[in-house]
């Protein structure tokens, strides 16, 4: 139990899981381009093969932004992602400024988490206070204060249910970047829908088909050339290529065309 339990806690930690009940993540990040109505205008999509903490994939997508600011810096910065702790230690202490968000999503599946824990899975009560509760969460400008307070009734109304308590204190530890309603308004995005599609179509539906094993360098090299057909570098990024890798080919002189071989 303690075992399985610490390789639970190591993922979101950005350590990798290893042994035979273990797993090795590939890392996914997009860098997404919005207009002013909140519409995804673009997006660079990048992988990493599995490593301690992401490195070069935090490598990747600070440079990438520190591109992207050099071009235009009016451009406003907008954090997102789920709530796990190697992310938001990254996102808030290396990224330049800008506004923090966990992905609704996420946060809507811990929402739902609580409710279910105390008035029971997929029951007509906690289908119906979750919907009302999201709804608040998505729209109302105190939306997490007021679900922060909904929680914190249940909890004591349920003091032995503890699932109730620990998802009471993941809205607490996050309530800073849960202002939804707010961020709709100014036309920011909330979600990370591009980051989640690019685990999918990027990585899932190439690397894990039935059978495939794949090995660091031979997996990031398919890696590189869907991130860049995906974020349309394609033509670019070979152009780099063709340019710095070459090699010297010496023509032998006598060298003569195979002959078939008589029946």
């Amino acid at each position: 139990m303690a075992a399985r339990l610490r390789r639970r806690r190591r993922p979101p930690r950005g350590q990798i899981t290893k042994g035979p009940a273990g797993y090795r993540e590939v890392g996914c990040a997009t860098l997404s381009f919005y207009d002013q109505d909140g519409d995804c205008l673009a997006a660079v999509r990048m992988a990493r093969m599995p490593e301690p903490h992401k490195a070069s994939l935090k490598k990747s997508l600070l440079a990438e932004l520190k591109c992207a600011l050099d071009q235009r810096p009016d451009l406003r910065v907008v954090k997102a992602a789920d709530g796990a702790i190697d992310n938001w230690t990254f996102l808030h202490n290396e990224v330049p400024d800008g506004v923090e968000v966990v992905d609704f999503f996420h946060a809507a599946e811990h929402l739902n988490d609580a409710i279910a824990a105390a008035y029971g899975v997929g029951t007509v009560e906690s289908r119906r206070k979750f919907a009302d509760l999201r709804h608040v969460l998505l729209e109302d400008p105190e939306g997490v204060t007021k679900v922060i307070r909904a929680l914190t009734y249940l909890r004591n109304k349920h003091p032995g249910k503890t699932d109730v308590a620990k998802e009471l204190a993941y809205f607490r530890k996050r309530r800073d970047r849960m202002r939804y309603a707010e961020l709709r308004e100014q036309g920011l995005p909330i979600g990370t829908g591009v980051t989640e599609a690019a685990c999918k179509t990027l990585v899932t539906q190439r690397m894990k088909q039935s059978g495939m094993r794949w090995g660091k360098e031979g997996g990031q090299a398919i890696l590189n050339l869907r991130g860049w057909v995906q974020s349309e570098r394609f033509d670019h990024a070979w152009a780099m290529l063709a340019a710095a890798y070459r090699t010297e080919v010496t023509l032998l002189n006598n060298v003569v065309p195979l002959r078939a071989a008589p029946l």
